[in-house]
C-alpha cells in the first residue's frame, strides 16, 4: 500500500495537494484518510478546483505563509471552511538575492541558506506549528489542510511533526517529504534569469536539512523526543493519546 502514497489530488490552477492519510505508525495503525491535507498555496484556484477542495469537506485551512506573502496572493477558499493564519516568515529572502546577483554562487549557497530557514522553522517558529496541533485537537476542525507557498519546506517541517507525534518511522517521514519532487509542479516563479543550478536547489527537496530541523528542535528540548512533543508541541501524553485516536485508524 507504501508505494501508493501519498494520494495526490488533481487541480488545474495548484499542486501538491495531497491526502495525508495511510501513512503507517510504529503501533501499526495508519493516519485516516479524509481527515489531514497539505498543499502548496490556493491562490490560483479555478472555479473547477474550488469545487473540487470543497467535496473534501475541509472546515480549517492553516496558512503558514508570512504576513505579506498571504496578502500579496489571498487563498481562494471553498465555502464553509475557514482561514487560519499561522505565520511563518521566510528569512532568507535578501541572502537569497545577494546570491542570485553573485556569478560565482552554486547550488550549495542555495542549500546552505536554506539550512538556516529550516533550522528556524523548527526553533523560533515552533510555536506557529503547536497552533496547528492545537487545532488538530478539536475535532470540529476537521477535515483540515495546512500549506505554505510551495508546499514544500514550512509544510514539509509542518507534515514530519505530525506524522513523527504519531508514532511514523523516519523513513516514513521522509518517503512523505520527498514526494514534493513528484507532485510539485514547481509553479513557483523564480525571478528572470536564475541560473539552473540555484534553481533547481530552490526547487527541490533537501532529506537532510529535514532531517536537521527535525533534530534540532528535538535537541532543544534536552535531546529528548517525549520532551520536545510536550514543551514544544503542547503534547503531554493525555493530548498525545487524543491526538492519535482522532487521527489514526
Amino acid at each position: 500500500m507504501t508505494q501508493d502514497l501519498p494520494r495526490p489530488v488533481a487541480l488545474e490552477g495548484a499542486s501538491n495537494l495531497r491526502d495525508l492519510g495511510g501513512w503507517q505508525v510504529s503501533d501499526g495503525r495508519r493516519l485516516r484518510f479524509g481527515v489531514l491535507y497539505r498543499s502548496a498555496t490556493l491562490a490560483q484556484l479555478t472555479p473547477r478546483d474550488v469545487a473540487a477542495v470543497a467535496a473534501l469537506r475541509l472546515r480549517t485551512i492553516c496558512d503558514l505563509r508570512g504576513v505579506a506573502e498571504a496578502a500579496r496572493h489571498p487563498s481562494r477558499l471553498p465555502e464553509g471552511a475557514e482561514r487560519v493564519s499561522l505565520p511563518i516568515e521566510p528569512t532568507v529572502g535578501a541572502s537569497l538575492a545577494d546570491l542570485m546577483r553573485r556569478e560565482q554562487s552554486t547550488g550549495e549557497d542555495v542549500v546552505a541558506l536554506l539550512r538556516r530557514a529550516y533550522l528556524d522553522y523548527g526553533t523560533r517558529f515552533i510555536a506557529a506549528y503547536r497552533g496547528l496541533f492545537d487545532l488538530l485537537l478539536d475535532p470540529r476542525r476537521h477535515a483540515l489542510l495546512f500549506h505554505c507557498s510551495a508546499g514544500k519546506d514550512r509544510t514539509g517541517l509542518g507534515a514530519a511533526l505530525v506524522l513523527t507525534a504519531l508514532g511514523a518511522t523516519r523513513q516514513t517521514v521522509l518517503a512523505d517529504y520527498v514526494a514534493t519532487d513528484r507532485l510539485w509542479r514547481r509553479d513557483y516563479a523564480l525571478p528572470d534569469g536564475t541560473p539552473k543550478p540555484l534553481a533547481e536547489a530552490l526547487y527541490g527537496t533537501h532529506p537532510a536539512l529535514l532531517e536537521a530541523a527535525l533534530d534540532a528542535a528535538i535537541e532543544a528540548h534536552g535531546g529528548s523526543l517525549p520532551v520536545f512533543l510536550e514543551q514544544g508541541l503542547g503534547l503531554d501524553a493525555p493530548r498525545l493519546a487524543q491526538l492519535r485516536d482522532l487521527l489514526l485508524e
